[in-house]
């Protein structure tokens, strides 16, 4: 990690909320259902799927983890309603993960139900290693209970993916494989990953591999161009249909790997956040990864 990305993570924290919020913009749909809605389908209508995000993680209460729940729903509505090819990520911490585990099964029980009728996939977003187990352990019990409309995000930098993988795959289920983007301990990571992003590819790939081999539908979340070109040599190699993996990417991240990926007739999904918590969302992206501050900043200076 570069000292130039980590000063420019404590500068932009004194930045003006409305320079942030200019520059937040590009990746952030807006501030309601509205916002989103008109989004996804303006990717729809470019060739995109989408992937809709309420922001707030953390709860500070179970009132406040019922309305993101209630939130969702009205998502949920509103892409059956407009019938738009997206699913919507949910973070277990934002449904009261933390507080009551049951609260939050129920909460997550009500998407699933809801998501059922409309015919709409649920992905659980995986966050730090604190919550990994706990969220592991959430969707098997759903599974358990009959829930095929959901599944989980394994992050390739951790060690204990390899492990976590081997319970989660089969030819009916859906994950999504990305690199990790908070900081963590180093004795929870895979080697050199908190030195070198690189570092990070070559389990990515095995992971990849493993849905491959088992039939596991997998989202390939990275912005990484040699990493998409290695997911894709390894699908050829192994003659895996394009309808068994997708790409997956934020809004207004790398178009033009998103752009090139469509040409070649591969699927993507957009990951469109929206909702009032844009500045706490954009500040703690850049506090988990002070990387997204320098592109921030070019992002800034080339407007």
């Amino acid at each position: 990690m570069s000292l130039f990305n980590t000063l420019m993570a404590s500068a932009i924290a004194l930045a003006p909320r409305a320079l942030i919020r200019k520059i937040s913009r590009r990746y952030i749909a807006g501030d309601t259902v509205a916002d989103a809605i008109e989004r996804v389908a303006a990717l729809n209508a470019a060739g995109f799927a989408a992937t809709v995000d309420v922001l707030g993680e953390t709860t500070e209460s179970l009132s406040q983890a019922d309305a993101t729940t209630r939130e969702y729903l009205k998502v949920l509505e509103a892409i059956a309603r407009e019938g738009l090819r997206a699913n919507i990520s949910v973070k277990p911490t934002a449904l009261g993960l933390l507080l009551d585990e049951a609260h939050c099964e129920r909460n997550l029980e009500r998407l699933l139900d809801a998501a059922k009728v409309y015919s709409i996939f649920v992905r659980m977003d995986m966050e730090d290693a604190s919550c990994t187990q706990r969220e592991i352990d959430l969707l098997l019990r759903l599974k358990r209970r009959g829930y095929g409309n959901v599944g989980l995000v394994l992050q390739a930098y951790l060690k204990r993916t390899d492990a976590d993988i081997a319970s989660l795959l089969g030819a009916r289920e859906n994950l999504r494989i990305c690199k990790g983007i908070y900081v963590e301990d180093h004795e929870h990571l895979v080697e050199r990953a908190w030195q070198d992003r690189r570092a990070i590819n070559p389990h990515f790939l095995r992971h990849v591999a493993s849905c491959f081999e088992s039939g596991t539908f997998v989202g390939v979340a990275t912005h990484d161009e040699e990493l998409v070109d290695e997911v894709i040599a390894l699908a050829r190699r192994r003659q895996v249909p394009h309808a068994a993996f997708e790409f997956q990417m934020l809004l207004g991240v790398r178009e033009s790997l998103r752009d090139r990926l469509f040409k070649e007739g591969y699927a993507v999904r957009i990951y469109v956040p929206y909702g009032r918590d844009w500045y706490g969302y954009s500040m703690r992206r850049i506090k988990e990864n002070p990387r997204i501050a320098g592109y921030l900043l070019r992002a800034l200076l080339t407007r």
